[in-house]
């Protein structure tokens, strides 16, 4: 498993290093602020008071090249797009940073980030599909008009085959698993005579005006 190091220790920084720690990997946790180093002290392999615009600190720590490396600094660009180079000249291949907004996702990805993510404007995608589609639990896009949706089946589903249903030709949809939600277990690519039951999640793979058609 890779090793994890989260630079930035704000909100969404710290709630990172918890969830990848609980979830067994091994995360560094990085900030100049004391306080908040000794906050995440109990989430993390290891809780490192420092500087992250510095890069002979951050040769100091020994980053490796196959680090996943999660820079989370707010609207401060100018540090994102610091840390960012010296990740880069640091040969570190996977960098993924936290920003407001487009325009400084496109600055840093032209000076090296290979992912770059806007939290708010995620949430706000999810929260506005969760009402124009209630039945949407979760979504991954797939390209500019597919996606990969998690959704909880209408009551009208239940109790009846995925054939019953029809969901290729009456909504173009495919259902690629279902989920059972208190045991966790995935039936992957079900077949036909499956039936859907109460408790279940499935996730579908269509467009989402398709989608919008399942009340």
């Amino acid at each position: 498993m890779k090793r994890v190091v989260v630079i930035g220790l704000g909100i969404f920084g710290f709630n990172i290093v918890k969830e990848l720690f609980q979830s067994g990997f091994e995360v560094i946790a990085i900030d100049k602020n004391k306080e908040a180093v000794q906050r995440i002290r109990d989430f993390a392999t290891k809780a490192i008071v420092a500087d992250g615009m510095d890069k002979e600190t951050m040769e100091l720590i020994g980053l490796h090249d196959d680090d996943v490396v999660i820079i989370s600094f707010g609207e401060d660009l100018a540090a994102a797009t610091l840390i960012t180079l010296h990740l880069k000249q640091l040969k570190v291949k996977s960098i993924i940073v936290k920003a407001p907004n487009e325009e400084n996702k496109l600055i840093l990805e032209k000076v090296g980030a290979t992912d770059v993510i806007i939290p708010e404007k995620e949430i706000a995608g999810k929260v506005a599909k969760s009402l124009i589609s209630p039945n949407v639990l979760d979504y991954i896009p797939l390209s500019e008009d597919y996606m990969i949706f998690e959704m909880a089946p209408p009551n009208s589903f239940l109790g009846k085959t995925i054939a019953d249903l029809q969901l290729r030709s009456k909504y173009h949809i495919e259902v690629i698993a279902v989920r059972d939600i208190i045991t966790d277990k995935i039936h992957m690519v079900p077949p036909a005579n499956f039936i859907i039951k109460d408790g279940e999640v499935l996730v579908v793979v269509g467009k989402e005006k398709d989608i919008q058609k399942i009340k």
